[in-house]
């Protein structure tokens, strides 16, 4: 089994309501809901309690393990309480309630960054809570903290937002092309890469234009035009489309040599590196039903409905909200849910009936545009079934949750519903449960 045929896949409509709008920086919100939980791995064990003042970019979640990321404040203030809160994933998740103040602290900029070893920076990137921004939010020093054994020769910054209505990264790459350029030297020279590739999208010619212009005559950073198509930004597709290497199943990029991440973790690393600052922002898309369909740039903690009504409010009435984009965001019950470091947009619908699932035809459609080459409907069936053992023998942790068997199935199965609790029930029985 190949981890991707460059035949498979499929193209989206194109749906960038917000691609020429510049990036609106919001200012704080009154009140912030920071999670203690906002990362692949371990959550954080919180080191404030109610009553006490914090700064902004003052640590308030300490990590509590090698794969977890510290959490900062977002803003200056007073801790309300701590306590659990909805969390954007669906379950309540112990949070840090601020009650902002308006003041801006500022952060002290660091004018030697480029003398710094590799040892201080992965150490500036571990404290700065930085993870993936792609929307995996995997700690990002854990990535590149690879085995000695494993020698990363290639780092790649993924520009390839090819989900329909998100343009957060096509913003970030026009107006923040410099950063991302550096981010990506700071990341070559932690895993001491001899080359480097930013991928972008062939309709992002603009970006790829600002880009290049940055790059300049650097030949050991190379910019690739990629095929506008689905799932192409998928961190494997991405490896073999770039360098050609296959990584194997249930396999890691470093096992080809390679790191992967989003432009938008390049551009907190500048943050972290040259400005001091810890990941407490980041830029969303806000979309779909909504007044006034913007990109801002937004302080973690930040409530969807706060954000909505910042966006001109809802549009209607609306019928669906989902945290990022629709193929692989989440629908959730609330907008009383805060914007976390994996949430690259907020698409509000207003004509989301769910369709009514009919029995499986047999088309065998999910099998020939799922670009893992596997088997999504045997999956789910067994996933559903209760018979996990047979849905890890049938690579069900292999699956990447791009939502492309659900997207093309006549029938409206849940394809990617029964293949998500097959993978949870997977890994819970890896943790001691039972199958």
């Amino acid at each position: 089994m190949t981890s991707f045929l460059l035949n498979k896949g499929i193209y989206l409509p194109h749906l960038e309501l917000t691609e020429n709008s510049k990036i609106e920086v919001l200012s704080a919100q009154r009140r912030v809901i920071i999670p203690l939980q906002q990362h692949i791995g371990k959550g954080c064990q919180p080191v404030v309690k109610a009553g006490d003042s914090v700064k902004e970019g003052q640590k308030i979640g300490k990590s509590d393990g090698f794969v977890s990321a510290s959490v900062h404040s977002s803003v200056s203030g007073r801790v309300i309480e701590v306590k659990e809160w909805l969390h954007p994933m669906g379950k309540k998740v112990l949070s840090v309630v601020i009650e902002s103040n308006g003041k801006d602290e500022g952060f002290k900029e660091n004018k030697s960054a480029d003398k710094l070893g590799r040892d201080k920076l992965l150490s500036i990137i571990k404290e700065a809570g930085i993870v993936g921004l792609g929307g995996a939010t995997f700690p990002t020093h854990v990535k590149l903290s690879p085995p000695k054994e494993k020698k990363i020769d290639t780092v790649i910054l993924n520009g390839a937002e090819c989900e329909p209505y998100l343009t957060a990264d096509h913003r970030l790459m026009l107006e923040y092309s410099s950063e991302i350029v550096k981010g990506l030297k700071v990341l070559m020279k932690i895993v001491n890469a001899k080359n480097g590739f930013i991928g972008v999208e062939d309709n992002k010619r603009d970006a790829i234009k600002a880009i290049k212009k940055e790059v300049g005559s650097d030949n050991n950073i190379k910019v690739v035009s990629l095929k506008t198509k689905y799932p192409l930004g998928a961190e494997k597709m991405l490896i073999k489309e770039l360098v050609g290497r296959v990584v194997p199943l249930n396999g890691l990029p470093m096992d080809v040599g390679v790191v992967v991440n989003n432009v938008g973790t390049a551009k907190a690393v500048y943050d972290a590196v040259y400005l001091g600052k810890p990941l407490i922002e980041r830029v969303v898309t806000v979309t779909g039903n909504v007044n006034e369909p913007k990109n801002v740039m937004v302080k973690i903690g930040t409530l969807v409905r706060d954000l909505v009504k910042e966006c001109g409010g809802y549009k209607g009435s609306p019928k669906k909200l989902i945290m990022g984009g629709p193929m692989m965001g989440i629908a959730q019950s609330s907008d009383n849910v805060p914007v976390i470091k994996g949430s690259s947009g907020v698409l509000v619908l207003g004509d989301a009936e769910e369709p009514e699932e009919r029995e499986c035809i047999r088309c065998g459609k999910c099998v020939d545009y799922c670009p893992m080459n596997l088997m999504p409907i045997t999956i789910a069936r067994f996933g559903r079934a209760e018979r996990i053992k047979q849905a890890e023998e049938y690579y069900a942790t292999a699956c990447f949750e791009c939502g492309i068997c659900s997207y093309v199935c006549p029938s409206k199965v849940p394809l990617v519903k029964w293949i998500k609790y097959a993978k949870e029930k997977i890994r819970e029985s890896k943790e001691g449960g039972v199958k």
